[in-house]
């Protein structure tokens, strides 16, 4: 051995078990980072997607309304609204909605149907068979809570008094929160003509909206319940709560 070099000390081939864990490792770091892109697209991108096409949708169809604005209808109550819409087809847009306790700039579109293709881009989604806005019944919504828009992020703000408008070509619809209530997935009643009563006839023009319970899961739903409180015609203009929304559409 040459005097002036240190000697070598051998590499040993690593084991299988060095290996396995090496993999394991960068395959578990790999799947987290997949996993957090996916909560970002699901909590962040979906939203920003979701809030374009539900914007598009409420200008759409407030220049709609805007340009036929309707006949003046002289000696209008409050108390008595027109008869209201037909059913619309599923994934029609028919009318906006504010709810002033989200802020001033909330306005979602209601659409027909509560099915992925809807709720997932279009907001709020019309139960199909409930009721029509103003019509005796039960006009029920349901909007996700969290991500494509989470439209009902804010629901357990609402309290007795506050107030939900609802526009339509016909004119407002103005409803007071009266109750909510927490119920499991498959209560549906809560949803029926009267609220938590199936096979009773509605004498009640209502709004209910559902969505699901807690904020970031879905083992529960959490449910406002409003009644009408007064209609106004379209040509009589918004009332004075959402004047500066509508107007700024």
């Amino acid at each position: 051995m040459n005097q002036g070099t240190a000697p070598t000390a051998e590499r040993r081939p690593r084991s299988v078990l060095h290996w396995v864990i090496q993999i394991t490792g960068e395959l578990l770091i790999t799947i987290g980072v997949v996993l957090l892109l996916f909560v970002a697209w699901q909590l962040w991108w979906t939203n920003i997607d979701a809030d374009r096409t539900q914007s598009q949708a409420v200008s759409t169809l407030v220049q709609e309304f805007d340009s036929n604005p309707g006949e003046p209808v002289p000696d209008w109550d409050p108390n008595t609204p027109p008869a209201g819409l037909s059913e619309p087809g599923h994934g029609e847009v028919f009318g906006v909605v504010y709810i002033p306790k989200f802020g001033s700039d909330y306005q979602r579109p209601a659409t027909q149907g509560t099915s992925s293709d809807v709720l997932d881009s279009l907001g709020l989604g019309h139960y199909e068979g409930s009721a029509m806005p103003g019509q005796v019944g039960n006009f029920s919504l349901a909007g996700h809570r969290q991500t494509r828009g989470k439209v009902l992020n804010d629901i357990d703000l609402l309290t007795e008094g506050d107030h939900i408008y609802v526009r339509t070509k016909d004119g407002y619809y103005t409803y007071t929160v009266y109750s909510h209530e927490i119920v499991q997935p498959d209560q549906v009643e809560v949803i029926e003509p009267v609220p938590g009563q199936p096979g009773v006839a509605p004498t009640e023009r209502l709004l209910t909206l559902t969505t699901c319970h807690p904020r970031y899961g879905d083992t529960e739903r959490y449910i406002v319940h409003a009644r009408l409180e007064s209609w106004r015609p379209a040509a009589a203009g918004a009332p004075a709560e959402i004047a500066a929304s509508v107007a700024g559409s």
